[in-house]
C-alpha cells in the first residue's frame, strides 16, 4: 500500500487549495503512524527550512521513519551551501540567457556609470516554471535539488549565475502564483506516486535508466525487452525510465542502469539516488567512480599486481612526456583520456611526430593522460562478470583495417565481428584475470577488456556498465543470460526485504 502526505506549518496555509485527507499539519505528523509494510511519501511544505525548524524537523522524521520525502534533509542542507550551487550559466540555451537579460534591471544607477549588477528573482514548483524560456533551468535545479517550490535569484556581473536559492512554502504565494503551483503540484502527485494495478501482481519493481537517444546503448532495444520478460517470470515488475523520471525512484526497489555512464553525469546521480534510498542498485556508484576514470583504475590494478599494459600517468606539466614514452613503452603507443568510453579519446602513435600531436589535443580535454604500451591482438577478450563469477565471454575482432574494436567516423561508428562463447572454453588465466580485476571493484555487473598473446594476458579495463545486446553476448546463453542478471536482482531485492 503507498500513500501520499502533504505537510504544512497550519491547516490555515492549505486555505487556498481543495481540502484533503493527505494534508496533514506538522503537529498531526509528528502523531501520524503508518504500518511498517506501507510506503508513505512525504511532501514538505513546512514554511522554514532551516536548520532545526519545523520544516527542518519535518524532512528528519520521515527520513527517520523510513518514508520518502521531498525535499530530503541532503537537500536542504545542500541549499544551505551557497558554494553548490553558484553556477555559471553560459553554456544555456540562448533563449534562456536572453530572458535573463530582458528581464534583468537595465540600468543601476547606484553603479555611477559602471557596469551594471543585473538581478531576477523567480520561483520554480516541482522542477516547472511559469516562464517557458526557464523550464531547462527549472528542471536542471529540481534534478539536483528536488524542491517543491524553490525561490532562485540570478545575477549578472560579468555574467549569468545563481546568487542564492531556498525553499519557499505556499503561504508565500500570490494568487498568480498559488495557480501555477496547484497544477505543478497536480502533475507531479499523479505522476511520480502513481500504484498501476498491472503492478500488484509482482513482489518488485524494478527500474531500468535508458536513454532511447543514445548513439550507442550498452543494451538495444530487443535486449531490453528480454530483461522485461525475464524479470516478469520472476516476479519482478520490470520498466524503463528515463532522466526525467529522477523522482520516481523510489517508486522502485531496485535501479538497473542501461545507460553510458560517467560521474558528472545523472546516470551517477540515479545511482547516488537510488542508494540512498536503500535500492538494489546496478551499476552502483562505487563501481561508476572507479571504472569511468582510466587513471583511478589503471593504478588499482597495478597497484593490486593484476596483469595490464605497461602504463605512464603524465600530467600536463610534466616536462618531456614524449621523451619518456618512447623511453619507457617504444613506439607505438596508445594514449588516452582517462574518461573515454567505447574506443572514444583513444589515440594510437606510430612514431614521435604523432605522439607530441596526439598528447596535445589530449591535454586540451583533461589535465592527466594515459600512455600504454601496444600488444597488437586479433581480437580482444571480453569476460561478463556478475556478483564475482563470469558469465559470459566474447571475443571482439578489430574493425577490418583498424586497430580497435570500435571506428568512429564523423557521422557514424562502425564494430568489428565477434564471437560468443561458453565461459569454460575460455583460458583459464584470461578468466582469473577477469575476476582477480572485478574483485577490486565490487560485486556488480562489469565487463573486462582482456587481450590475450600466447601465455600474457593483460586487463585493459573494467567497464561497469558492459554491452548486452540480443544476437551478441546473448550468443550462447540466449534468455538465460537475461534470467541470470534478473535472478541476481531478486536475490538481493529478497536479501534487503529480509533485512
Amino acid at each position: 500500500m503507498s500513500r501520499l502526505l502533504i505537510v504544512v506549518d497550519r491547516a490555515k496555509d492549505w486555505s487556498p487549495y481543495y481540502p484533503s485527507e493527505d494534508v496533514l499539519t506538522f503537529d498531526e505528523y509528528l502523531q501520524f503512524s503508518a504500518p511498517a509494510s506501507s510506503r508513505v511519501r512525504v511532501i514538505n511544505l513546512c514554511q522554514s527550512a532551516r536548520y532545526l525548524s519545523r520544516g527542518y524537523y519535518c524532512s528528519l522524521l520521515a527520513e527517520a521513519r523510513g518514508h520518502h520525502v521531498v525535499p530530503s534533509v541532503m537537500t536542504l542542507n545542500d541549499l544551505s551551501r551557497k558554494g553548490l550551487f553558484s553556477l555559471q550559466l553560459d553554456e544555456l540555451d540562448d533563449s534562456v540567457v536572453n530572458w535573463l537579460d530582458a528581464s534583468g534591471s537595465a540600468i543601476d544607477p547606484a553603479t555611477d556609470g559602471q557596469e551594471a549588477t543585473h538581478e531576477v528573482r523567480v520561483r520554480t514548483y516541482f522542477g516547472q516554471a511559469a516562464q517557458p524560456e526557464l523550464k531547462p533551468v527549472a528542471r536542471a535545479l529540481f534534478d539536483r535539488f528536488p524542491c517543491p517550490i524553490l525561490e532562485v535569484v540570478f545575477k549578472c556581473r560579468k555574467g549569468w549565475q545563481i546568487e542564492s536559492m531556498k525553499p519557499a512554502a505556499p503561504a508565500d504565494l500570490d494568487e498568480q502564483e498559488q495557480d501555477a503551483f496547484a497544477a505543478a503540484l497536480d502533475r507531479f502527485s499523479s505522476m511520480i506516486w502513481r500504484k498501476p494495478r498491472t503492478r500488484r501482481r509482482y513482489r518488485y519493481d524494478l527500474a531500468i535508466l535508458v536513454n532511447p537517444e543514445e548513439e550507442m546503448p550498452p543494451s538495444d532495444k530487443l535486449a531490453l525487452k528480454r530483461f522485461e520478460k525475464a524479470g516478469r517470470k520472476l516476479g519482478i515488475n520490470v520498466e524503463q525510465i528515463t532522466r526525467r523520471d529522477y523522482m520516481r525512484l523510489p517508486e522502485y526497489d531496485g535501479l538497473f542502469i542501461r545507460e553510458t555512464t560517467a560521474i558528472d553525469h545523472h546516470t551517477y546521480r540515479f545511482a547516488r539516488r537510488a542508494e540512498a534510498e536503500g535500492m538494489v542498485v546496478i551499476d552502483d556508484p562505487v563501481s561508476i567512480l572507479k571504472c569511468t576514470n582510466k587513471v583511478f583504475l589503471a593504478d588499482l590494478l597495478k597497484n593490486n599486481k593484476v596483469p595490464t599494459p605497461k602504463t605512464l600517468i603524465l600530467s600536463r606539466d610534466q616536462k618531456q612526456p614524449v621523451e619518456q614514452i618512447i623511453e619507457e613503452l617504444g613506439l607505438p603507443v596508445v594514449i588516452k583520456i582517462p574518461d573515454g568510453a567505447f574506443s572514444r579519446g583513444v589515440t594510437k602513435a606510430e612514431d614521435e611526430a604523432t605522439l607530441r600531436a596526439g598528447l596535445k589535443a589530449l591535454f586540451k580535454q583533461s589535465a592527466l593522460v594515459l600512455a600504454q604500451e601496444y600488444l597488437y591482438t586479433d581480437y580482444d577478450w571480453r569476460i561478463g562478470v556478475l556478483g564475482g563469477r563470469a558469465i559470459y565471454a566474447c571475443k571482439y575482432m578489430m574493425v577490418k583495417g583498424h586497430w580497435q574494436i570500435y571506428q568512429h567516423g564523423e557521422s557514424s561508428s562502425e564494430s568489428g565481428d565477434f564471437e560468443t562463447m561458453p565461459t569454460y572454453e575460455v583460458p583459464r588465466n584470461v578468466i582469473q584475470a577477469a575476476l582477480n580485476a572485478t574483485r577490486l571493484i565490487g560485486n556488480g555487473l562489469y565487463g573486462v577488456d582482456i587481450k590475450q598473446s600466447g601465455n600474457r594476458v593483460a586487463v585493459i579495463e573494467v567497464n561497469d556498465n558492459p554491452s548486452i545486446d540480443a544476437g551478441v553476448e546473448d550468443r550462447f546463453l540466449g534468455g538465460e543470460l537475461y534470467t541470470l542478471i534478473m535472478q541476481e536482482f531478486l536475490s538481493r531485492m529478497e536479501d534487503k526485504r529480509r533485512r
